[in-house]
């Protein structure tokens, strides 16, 4: 196929760049090299064809699509939490670009999409209550987490609640402006599929690793944080308690879940979780890496950061089951690698 894969010059566009060549398809790339997302120019990615342009600009958006069969649509700003002095530029590059790229696949009649979501729809996890059944807490309060209390309360008795794993039929509920944009882009491709009646998956990634992540980059989460730590042979710095847990996913299983969506036939949209379904405490990881790296153990220091989920776990049994997509890359493995692979500028 003709694939059209936009933001190819990240992080994980490459990583799908290379797994679209492997498996015979033919690229076109579209990025527009934002400083904002690239804190170093990164090279020219090795394409079939590379297109230097702003996906919000029609014009780009029309030229990338010709000839085109499928779409790869990866390109986003990603956000930390504290982005809403930034919100007009996360709307800009996320929703406004989507919507430019989803107007000009209707015009040009290209009907097959792979969107690069984000479990940061999902806000805070599901809970179980012993008294109140399935519950999703509200947002942490200030005092609260000033006071070291870090696990959610159940929000209607207070008590002591136990986690869930979310489903892709989880009701999403975004915290920070990052998740706003990613849950608006899929509406719109949900928007896109009825109206032209396309086929378009959404792939809601979940904490992405390995090698070519950027250092010292307030955007590439906390395996980028951790591994720009021991680059310089420091103590990773851990907020909270080291308890939130996260599934910490291979960025070639990432490239595969591509792959493997891209022979989706289904139309209309549907969305799958990319995870590994064994979610750890964001201190294993940091322990991890000093293991492997030999330089100081990891550091927790009670710093939180208010947008901030506690829990962000979710099953990955539907794609299993519908697309044949299974993580290849255990943690151990995975993080001892990454540990020692080299990291982008």
């Amino acid at each position: 196929m003709r694939v059209l894969l936009t933001g190819g010059a990240g992080f994980i566009g490459t990583h799908v760049l290379a797994a679209l060549h492997a498996d015979g398809h033919d690229v076109r790339v579209v990025d527009g090299l934002l400083p904002n997302v690239h804190r170093v120019p990164p090279p020219r990615p090795a394409c079939d064809e590379f297109i230097h342009g702003d996906l919000r600009d029609p014009e780009v958006a029309a030229a990338a699509l010709r000839d085109v069969d499928v779409v790869c649509h990866q390109a986003a700003l990603v956000g930390r939490g504290k982005e809403i002095l930034e919100a007009p530029e996360y709307a800009g590059c996320n929703d406004l670009a989507t919507a430019v790229l989803l107007a000009a696949m209707a015009r040009a009649g290209v009907r097959r999409l792979v969107h690069a979501s984000s479990v940061v729809v999902y806000g805070e996890n599901r809970y179980r209550c012993p008294r109140d059944g399935t519950v999703t807490p509200g947002p942490r309060s200030v005092a609260d987490l000033d006071a070291g209390r870090f696990e959610p309360p159940c929000p209607r008795c207070g008590g002591t609640i136990e986690l869930i794993p979310s489903d892709e039929d989880t009701a999403p509920d975004p915290r920070n402006v990052y998740g706003a944009t990613k849950l608006a882009q899929e509406h719109l491709v949900s928007a896109w599929a009825r109206e032209v009646g396309g086929i378009a998956v959404s792939l809601r990634y979940h904490n992405v690793y390995g090698p070519g992540m950027p250092l010292e980059s307030a955007y590439s989460g906390v395996a980028s944080t951790f591994r720009s730590a021991i680059e310089k042979g420091q103590a990773p710095r851990v907020f909270e308690d080291g308890g939130p847990r996260r599934d910490f996913v291979h960025v070639e299983d990432v490239a595969a879940a591509n792959l493997a969506a891209l022979h989706h036939d289904r139309r209309g949209m549907r969305v799958y979780n990319v995870a590994t379904g064994e979610p750890r405490p964001i201190i294993d990881l940091a322990a991890a890496l000093s293991a492997a790296a030999g330089t100081p153990a990891p550091v927790i220091t009670g710093e939180y950061r208010l947008g901030d989920a506690r829990h962000i776990v979710a099953t990955p049994e539907r794609i299993k089951r519908e697309l044949g997509w299974s993580p290849r890359t255990d943690f151990e493995t995975g993080v001892k690698a990454f540990a020692a692979q080299p990291m982008r500028g």
